[in-house]
């Protein structure tokens, strides 16, 4: 048996990482405090990516620490089968009061993950109760992640995160991506691309509306590398979903919580789907929790026509955790209180000119945006596909800034707290390092 000391780095097997490059010059953060990250000798790292996505209000805001320490010493722990706790009630009442109209129905998960196989297994479930069996087919999208569990990978169309395990959920098929070349550079939602919702007819003619149960996307498509949809995309999705009787899934597990200007994407976007997946700031990543809102409609049916007392067999030990929903409560007050949904609204355009600065910056062929959120992709390097993104990430963070990149693409979307100050200084580090990497 290995002998571990305490701060030996090889018993954490670490996720999405190639752990042996990693332990061989670790990246540690040792503390945070609104938009930086400190590492254990002293640096200040700004972070450009809130966390993983996640810390849209910054890191450690007082009035969410305090809230998750008077309840840990309050109550730790409380089961929500056949049994609940106030806070459970109070936070679903608040999440809901900010879902778009009609999705007040509010299921805790753990993760992101978490709420896609749980919006998927809704999405069965209902059609089931209703008299419709057959509706078991679920469509999702090239180039799309949806967390990692089962039925996340299948629907999730990134292969780097599939091909190493079998065939996953049968009944299942993809719509295409909406990358196009001829979009390059746009400046939010490109002109080009809705017909390729169009797809999603041919995949009804394929395999019948009647075995077809729901269609999941992101709204922006983020770990990809960034895709906003095409204008008027998402409302021919929509109207094709409502005329063969399709749910309609948003996974806004990034886009939720003002990472687009809106409380959700669905409100930026003008359109309502029948469930929306949230997760990372719902909680403003303090304690890990999830969700998934539904609509009233859906909900009813379930109540209505369930095969047995419980209407959803379905649900995690820790769905509606007490710390969890404290560390909720006190997020949804501080968004509230500095109005930061707004505040990110007002800061787009001068995100956006920022960004697309970089257009003449060494390597780069494309950027997107979207809220505060954007995409610069890089050329590969000749034979060494996301080596080049790869050396700009720790580049990067040996320069003082936390990116993240996905594939050929550094990926950014920071707190949303940030200043116009912050922005440049992400700007001129990109530059530089862009600059001096091969």
């Amino acid at each position: 048996m290995p002998d571990h000391g305490a701060n030996d780095l090889d018993a954490f097997w670490m996720p999405f990482t190639p752990n042996r490059r990693f332990k061989a010059k670790p990246r540690l953060l040792s503390s945070a405090k609104d938009m930086h990250y400190q590492t254990p000798d002293g640096r200040q790292i700004l972070d450009g990516t809130a966390g993983l996505w996640c810390v849209n209000a910054g890191h450690n805001r007082p009035k969410i620490v305090e809230a998750i320490q008077a309840q840990a010493a309050k109550m730790d722990f409380a089961p929500t089968f056949n049994m609940a706790h106030p806070l459970a009630f109070e936070f679903a009442s608040r999440l809901a009061a900010i879902t778009p109209a009609g999705l007040d129905r509010i299921f805790f998960t753990n993760s992101g993950s978490e709420a896609v196989d749980t919006a998927l297994k809704i999405a069965l479930a209902y059609h089931r109760a209703r008299g419709k069996a057959g509706k078991t087919r679920l469509i999702g999208r090239e180039r799309a992640y949806h967390g990692v569990g089962f039925g996340g990978i299948s629907v999730g169309g990134i292969v780097g995160n599939r091909k190493q395990f079998g065939t996953l959920l049968t009944g299942v098929d993809h719509l295409p991506h909406t990358h196009l070349p001829r979009n390059a550079f746009s400046r939010g939602q490109p002109a080009h691309g809705a017909d390729l919702a169009d797809a999603l007819e041919r995949i009804v003619a394929l395999h019948d509306a009647s075995t077809i149960a729901a269609v999941i996307v992101e709204p922006v498509a983020g770990s990809t590398g960034v895709l906003p949809p095409p204008i008027g995309y998402l409302e021919k999705l929509r109207a094709i979903c409502d005329r063969h009787d399709i749910l309609l899934i948003f996974d806004e597990v990034i886009t939720g919580f003002g990472r687009t200007g809106a409380a959700f994407a669905a409100e930026r976007f003008g359109v309502t789907p029948d469930m929306i997946c949230m997760a990372k700031g719902i909680t403003n990543a303090a304690v890990p929790m999830g969700a998934v809102a539904a609509s009233e409609t859906l909900y009813q049916s379930m109540l209505e026509h369930a095969e047995a007392p419980i209407e959803l067999a379905h649900g995690y030990t820790y769905s509606g955790h007490p710390l969890a929903c404290a560390a909720g409560l006190a997020t949804l007050s501080v968004y509230a209180e500095e109005d930061l949904f707004a505040r990110a609204a007002a800061m787009e355009p001068y995100w956006r000119k920022a960004m697309h600065s970089l257009r003449d910056a060494r390597h780069v062929v494309d950027i997107r945006d979207f809220g505060i959120i954007a995409g610069i992709e890089l050329e590969p390097r000749p034979g060494q596909p996301t080596a080049r993104a790869g050396e700009a990430f720790e580049a990067a963070f040996e320069a003082g800034l936390l990116i993240r990149v996905t594939g050929e693409t550094i990926a950014l979307s920071p707190p949303l707290i940030l200043e116009t100050g912050h922005v440049d200084q992400m700007v001129d580090t990109l530059r530089a390092v862009l600059k001096a990497v091969d």
